[in-house]
């Protein structure tokens, strides 16, 4: 009898963090394609001479600020999400990393060689498309069951930036926090060069080529990951009933010198702070687990610099980790079926 097996697939972590560890995971995430999207020879100068040098050594000390009796944050806390779908429903579900271990590799031979087989939901644990994530999972899960010519039919699931259901769930699981008193909130998303961004409209001539392009219909919205945080944003406040003037929208985690998404959030946590902000809420609706961008980034960087800038306290929202209304959402999803 035909079944149908599932794959959980988030970014990935190294495997401890120690500086060689560190350069090995940098290496394996940056000379992808559709991260850093230039030709190959130049990809691999700029990493091998402009970011693995010094690098390592940098992100090992963050990474070491932020491990755990568990280990990684992301790959201790994605466990447990996929621990508790494993427990929601009877299809076989393995969890992978795009970079690092668990491999894609070796999780989707495993689900293609369970009896009965014959279909894999891919679920990319990403609510927003871009290339460097979505787009790479796919193009990496493709690949494997290509060149081991896997007897299974791969399934995608959409992204889901502004279904109700993650919408409602991301809204009860900030509930605590937004219960407080507080000044502003930022939705503090990941943030990509803006070329990733008109290179996958397919179009051609609609994304960023007006200062409106995110609010006027058009199929690129599909795969443009900006107009589909400022969705998520829209449907959260809505949801939330926060005004307009006390929530902003913002990006970080930039690397190199290209033209990224704007504003960035470190340079608004000290505007704000300087415009007389006290308390500050922060939460990252592109990640779904918390890990180095969350906890250190904005929970330690973005805090100290909003402090001293003038702020009194700046709070991190917790991302929906093992949340349960997600986690039963998330087994929901991948019981639905699915066209390719």
């Amino acid at each position: 009898m035909e079944a149908t097996g599932a794959l959980l697939v988030n970014l990935g972590s190294p495997d401890s963090p120690s500086e060689d560890d560190v350069r090995r995971y940098l290496n394996e995430f940056l000379m992808d394609g559709n991260v850093i999207d230039l030709p190959w020879l130049l990809r691999r100068m700029i990493v091998s001479f402009f970011v693995l040098p010094k690098r390592p050594a940098q992100s090992a000390k963050a990474y070491q600020s932020v491990w755990t009796d568990k280990g990684s944050p992301l790959l201790s806390i994605s466990k447990d999400l996929y621990e508790q779908v494993n427990g929601l429903t009877d299809m076989p579900v393995e969890l992978a990393m795009r970079y690092g271990k668990p491999d894609m590799e070796s999780a989707l031979i495993k689900l293609a060689s369970k009896p009965g087989i014959k279909e894999v939901v891919l679920f990319p644990l990403y609510p927003h498309y871009a290339m460097s994530t979505v787009k790479t999972v796919v193009e990496r899960a493709e690949k494997i069951v290509s060149e081991h010519k896997l007897p299974i039919t791969l399934k995608v699931h959409p992204v889901f930036y502004d279904a109700d259901e993650y919408i409602n769930a991301l809204v009860e699981s900030a509930g605590e926090h937004l219960g407080k008193e507080y000044d502003h909130l930022i939705f503090s998303y990941h943030g990509v060069p803006e070329r990733h961004i008109t290179k996958d409209d397919p179009t051609g001539n609609h994304c960023l080529k007006s200062g409106d392009c995110c609010q006027r219909t058009s199929v690129a919205h599909q795969t443009c990951y900006r107009h589909q945080v400022y969705r998520t944003t829209a449907a959260f406040v809505e949801k939330a009933g926060i005004p307009v003037d006390k929530y902003s929208v913002a990006f970080q985690s930039k690397l190199g010198r290209a033209k990224w998404l704007e504003p960035a959030t470190s340079d608004m946590v000290q505007d704000l702070a300087k415009q007389g902000v006290k308390k500050l809420l922060i939460i990252c609706p592109a990640f779904v687990a918390d890990c180095l961008e969350t906890i250190e980034e904005i929970g330690m960087e973005a805090k100290e610099d909003f402090i001293k800038a003038g702020g009194e306290s700046l709070e991190l929202i917790p991302c929906l980790n093992d949340y349960p209304s997600w986690a039963k959402l998330v087994a929901k999803w991948l019981e639905q079926p699915l066209s390719k």
